[in-house]
């Protein structure tokens, strides 16, 4: 008797353990179920947002309608203004590059002091005939010669074409007995001395270059002739150099 009712009670655990996950696997499947029927009728009862016809219902693109946003004007005039629009634009910024432009040139441009600087007049009737005069302009030496009679002929006597540096005399001046150059010797940038050295014109003392009378290299380590700056005679009695 005793043994009938062990078999009993092992019998009703075992049914009590498998009851469980019976009912775990039936409420699964019967969710899945639900989930699927749901998932259908969404998909039934979903409507694009651009529309369609019943022509359009088998169609795989949907093309959306933009006739609302378009404008009731003529063509042309939706042209004139966006030409209008562009124009303005441009030119506003045509307007604005301007001024950029302009506002850095003025302030690239050399200021008063400097320009007053740039050119020099000096008055020719204080020179004696047969002197050397010697002024500043940018920072330079330039030498301002009043040649003789003597001093012209001897400048063009001379066989230019000889020379290191070949250059007529009548190239170097503007007027014959005026003689305008920079005193800044072409080798290194010293300062030669008036009236000296072995043919009468100007002498380098750092490295012994020798001038003639009209400023051409005749001796020495100089490859150039003195330098002729830009200058006119605005009168007889009066030169601007610069």
């Amino acid at each position: 008797m005793s043994q009938l009712s062990s078999a009993s009670t092992a019998l009703l655990r075992t049914c009590a353990r498998q009851q469980p996950a019976t009912v775990a696997r039936s409420a699964l499947a019967a969710a899945q179920q639900q989930r699927g029927a749901a998932n259908a009728g969404a998909k039934a009862s979903f409507e694009s947002p651009f529309g369609s016809t019943a022509e359009e219902s088998g169609a795989t693109l949907k093309i959306p309608s933009f006739k609302k946003y378009m404008s009731k004007s003529s063509p042309s005039s939706n042209k004139v203004f966006s030409y209008f629009v562009a124009g303005t634009m441009g030119l506003g910024s045509a307007i604005g590059a301007k001024a950029t432009v302009h506002d850095f040139l003025t302030n690239m441009s050399a200021s008063a002091d400097v320009l007053a600087q740039a050119k020099v007049e000096i008055a020719l009737d204080a020179i004696p005939e047969g002197k050397n005069v010697i002024i500043k302009w940018r920072g330079k030496p330039v030498f301002i010669r009043h040649r003789t009679a003597e001093e012209i002929q001897e400048a063009n006597d001379t066989d230019w074409k000889s020379l290191r540096d070949p250059q007529p005399d009548e190239d170097r001046v503007q007027k014959p007995e005026w003689l305008i150059m920079l005193g800044v010797c072409t080798h290194l940038g010293c300062v030669p001395i008036g009236e000296a050295g072995d043919f009468g014109g100007w002498f380098c003392p750092c490295h012994g270059s020798h001038y003639d009378i009209s400023g051409r290299i005749r001796k020495g380590p100089a490859p150039l002739n003195l330098e002729v700056p830009a200058y006119n005679f605005p009168s007889e009695e009066s030169l601007v150099i610069g």
